[in-house]
């Protein structure tokens, strides 16, 4: 595996670049994710590990469109997409060694999408040598589109609107906290036990939906985002995003987060980090073994 690289790195996308990705992305929403939603037929949607794990025609029709517009753009990256990687799963693996890699979500929040929830989005990153240096959270619905990359401020983009720059709460204390889990995506033996940590918070929630949830930490409007079963295509943009938007980001045994980060690993992502450090008090015994 290629030797870590410094946070320091440059981005890897120019500004007219950053452009050319998030047309991209709304040219996709417009024609294969919108035209769908709430019109798809039982036919139009399989699972694949289970009963909630979906897939639709959305995710794969919008899916090869924004390889076809990667690959035009950026002929010699990796593209490392969620449902090309159901097919080929050994493509995760060339992450850690790739000078540039991108990595989509078509539809994050596929069960909410299949089920006529707007709590949807597309996600997008690219990495260098499985570093995050771009990220992209865009809402089909609103059609706005929240991106950083290294070199500034995560920025909340609307069609008409002057470009806002984004940044995380204040923290605080556990008891006036809020923030995303996904219970159910814990380890069957562990959730329990996590279960019973959530009365400490304020409010503990789920939007099933990575994409919504980085992008409600960034925007200041809850203070952690704890996240179990890691895949590069869900987490790597809301990473660099929260991060941007000063926030403390890191997997829960302090050590870095990468792309090519193992599935079996959590997340957390806070507003600073004694925040984080707070909440990973509460969170130890998931590092027990």
């Amino acid at each position: 595996m290629t030797d870590h690289l410094p946070m320091t790195i440059p981005a890897a996308i120019t500004p007219a670049q950053r452009s050319s990705l998030i047309n991209l992305i709304r040219r996709a929403a417009r024609t294969e994710i919108l035209p769908r939603f709430r019109d798809l037929s039982s036919v139009q949607i399989d699972q694949k590990s289970g009963p909630q794990d979906l897939v639709t025609e959305a995710d794969r029709a919008s899916e090869k469109m924004i390889a076809r517009g990667l690959v035009r753009m950026f002929p010699n990256a990796l593209i490392v997409g969620e449902e090309d990687v159901a097919e080929n799963p050994d493509i995760v693996d060339k992450i850690a060694d790739a000078p540039l890699a991108f990595t989509i979500d078509p539809v994050d929040g596929t069960w909410n999408f299949a089920h006529g929830l707007t709590q949807f989005g597309v996600i997008l990153s690219a990495t260098r040598f499985g570093i995050p240096v771009f990220g992209l959270l865009y809402d089909p619905i609103m059609d706005d589109v929240i991106v950083a990359d290294t070199t500034g401020p995560s920025q909340l983009i609307k069609p008409r609107r002057a470009t806002r720059t984004l940044s995380v709460s204040k923290g605080g204390a556990i008891g006036d906290l809020t923030g995303y889990l996904g219970l159910y995506l814990l380890p069957k033996d562990k959730q329990a036990e996590m279960a019973a940590t959530m009365p400490n918070f304020q409010r503990v929630t789920s939007l099933r939906c990575a994409c919504h949830e980085f992008r409600m930490l960034a925007q200041g409007h809850v203070d952690f985002v704890f996240a179990a079963g890691l895949t590069p295509w869900d987490h790597a943009a809301g990473v660099l995003i929260a991060r941007q938007a000063g926030g403390h980001v890191a997997l829960l045994d302090g050590s870095e987060y990468r792309a090519d980060a193992p599935r079996s690993g959590y997340l957390l992502a806070a507003s600073d980090a004694a925040t984080w450090a707070r909440i990973r008090e509460q969170f130890d015994f998931l590092l027990a073994d």
